[in-house]
């Protein structure tokens, strides 16, 4: 759920954590401007933070990585550990 509300009806406000006006569009200033709002967050297996430009106000939600699957990343670590393994015959 974003906390993001997208209107050309009402100015750009910051109220984080609870509520941020954006506009519906970037401007030419957004490229190089963009300023990070609050800390990274979680939200399932993502984490990301919110970003804003101080000129016009435009905000994003830029996913900064995936949290990683404890249980498949230990399934894989046990296939890769067991795959190399060869059976030597006894002589």
């Amino acid at each position: 759920m974003t906390i993001v509300e997208y209107t050309d009806l009402k100015s750009p406000t910051n109220e984080f954590p609870v509520r941020i006006v954006s506009p519906t569009h970037s401007g030419a200033c957004c490229f190089s401007r963009m300023e990070p709002v609050g800390g990274v967050q979680q939200e399932g297996r993502w984490e990301y933070q919110y970003k804003r430009c101080p000129v016009c106000g435009f905000t994003v939600r830029s996913v900064i990585r995936e949290i990683p699957d404890a249980a498949l990343i230990h399934d894989l670590r046990n296939i890769l550990a067991n795959a190399f393994q060869r059976n030597v015959p006894d002589f």
